[in-house]
């Protein structure tokens, strides 16, 4: 069975084309908005070949597919059509809680920008690791040239977070963008560096009409302000559009649109996203503040149950917001960590396995997690072996409290691949490196221990 016809055969098992109302995919994924999820047939999806997985979770439905998933989703929007700008009316599915909203747009929004900010956070934590060990100058123009181009994603962040984000929400793009800019425009963020920085003459809010506060913050590389000020232009613009006269759409929904929503999101959406997101940073600065271990313990133990429930999305803009606010963070390291136990659990069952076909596809997807990709690992080998799971998480735990006891960290977003170390080159490389030996030995070994000398899909 080729891709194609996989692919045909997901679409008439999630119920038919009639049945879904969105489509999108994150690093691994396919991700389904369905109307009805009772039409759904997870038994037969999860035989098809290249499947490695599927389920139900948080009001959306997952196909995981691993990093061949977009092409998988190109060649599904080519019988689809595309889903993400669709408006089509379709039946209403009922009213997502909150916790599904989040994960929805965290997943989807973020899933598209992923090999953007990877790519500049790789730079941007090499070249912190050479300046770190003295070999090029912090000053030097090589470093403002590099620096140039590991900074401008994420100094411009709400720019393609307001792009991504009105896909999702079915809004103009192009709307979405310009909501983005006033947020990023620089006399705001001048007025935020100046009040940062106690300059005279400094203010927290500038007024409009003497009446409305316009509060100064700087929006630069944020992420929940413009994500939300976007979800609420997409209500504002579908709102106009129903009043506007037919004549008069052409000029005047956009304006009013535009209007409507940058106001909302310099008054109203954007301060509150700012308190939100370093109240989601405070949550984690308070397990710190216990003891850095015991966050390592925490996160450490999570993170595996978090990739598996696909959960784990909601850590990145904490991370984000981490890099924003102080310049580095310590969650991603843990995030690495975990990626590492589970490929040194899967390893242990390869090593186990006398089945040739079982030892081929457990390679692979050791492999696969040893490169960041941990999904075929965990739901095609370690969600059969729950006791090697269960040896991947003590793993991970461990392994995070002790990098988070030397305060490991990264200074720019990468993906938690072994090929990710060079980025850590610098006071706490010795660390990150012994923390990644840690995380497959112990993994490794209690796998072996617990799973015993043949494993069965039962242990």
């Amino acid at each position: 069975m080729g891709t194609q016809e996989a692919i045909n055969n997901i679409i008439r098992l999630v119920g038919g084309q009639g049945n879904i109302n969105k489509v999108w995919h994150c690093m691994t994924r396919l991700r389904f908005d369905l109307i009805d999820d009772n039409k759904v047939d997870q038994t037969e999806i999860k035989k098809l070949p290249g499947v490695l997985g599927a389920q139900l979770q948080s009001d959306q439905f997952q196909v995981i597919i691993g990093p061949k998933v977009n092409s998988w989703y190109e060649q599904m929007l080519s019988v689809l059509g595309d889903k993400d700008d669709a408006t089509a009316a379709v039946a209403p599915k009922g009213r997502k809680s909150l916790v599904s909203l989040f994960m929805d747009t965290v997943s989807g929004v973020f899933g598209p920008i992923v090999p953007a900010i990877a790519g500049a956070g790789m730079i941007k934590g090499l070249l912190a690791g050479l300046i770190a060990l003295k070999v090029v100058s912090a000053k030097s123009d090589t470093v403002m040239v590099i620096d140039l181009i590991a900074s401008g994603v994420f100094y411009f962040l709400p720019f393609f977070l307001a792009v991504s984000a009105a896909k999702i929400f079915k809004t103009n793009e192009y709307l979405a963008a310009a909501v983005a800019a006033c947020l990023m425009y620089p006399s705001l963020i001048e007025a935020a560096k100046a009040l940062a920085t106690h300059q005279e003459g400094a203010v927290s809010a500038i007024w409009l009409l003497d009446v409305i506060p316009v509060s100064v913050f700087n929006y630069a590389s944020s992420v929940i302000p413009v994500i939300f000020s976007v979800l609420a232009l997409s209500y504002i613009h579908r709102w106009v559009d129903s009043i506007m006269p037919e004549v008069l759409k052409t000029v005047f929904t956009p304006t009013l649109t535009l209007f409507l929503g940058a106001l909302a999101a310099l008054v109203v959406i954007g301060p509150i996203g700012i308190w939100l997101g370093k109240g989601l940073a405070l949550f984690i600065e308070g397990l710190f503040s216990v003891s850095a271990s015991f966050a390592g313990l925490v996160v450490g133990a999570i993170r595996p149950v978090a990739i598996l429930t696909g959960m784990h999305h909601a850590m990145t803009p904490i991370a984000l917001q981490n890099f924003s606010d102080r310049g580095y963070d310590m969650l991603m390291p843990m995030m690495f960590m975990a990626n590492m136990a589970i490929a040194g659990a899967t390893f242990a069952i390869w090593r186990l396995s006398k089945d040739r076909q079982e030892r081929t596809v457990t390679l692979s997807a050791a492999i696969s997690a040893l490169l960041g990709i941990t999904e075929p690992a965990l739901f095609g080998v370690l969600t059969r072996y729950k006791k090697a799971f269960i040896a991947a998480t003590i793993a991970s735990s461990l392994a995070s409290a002790f990098i988070a006891f030397f305060g490991v960290r990264l200074y720019g977003y990468i993906l938690s691949s072994i090929f990710s170390l060079p980025a850590y080159i610098g006071p706490y490389f010795i660390f990150a490196v012994s923390g990644v030996v840690m995380a497959l030995v112990i993994s490794f070994v209690l796998t072996t221990m617990l799973v015993g000398k043949e494993p069965s899909s039962e242990n």
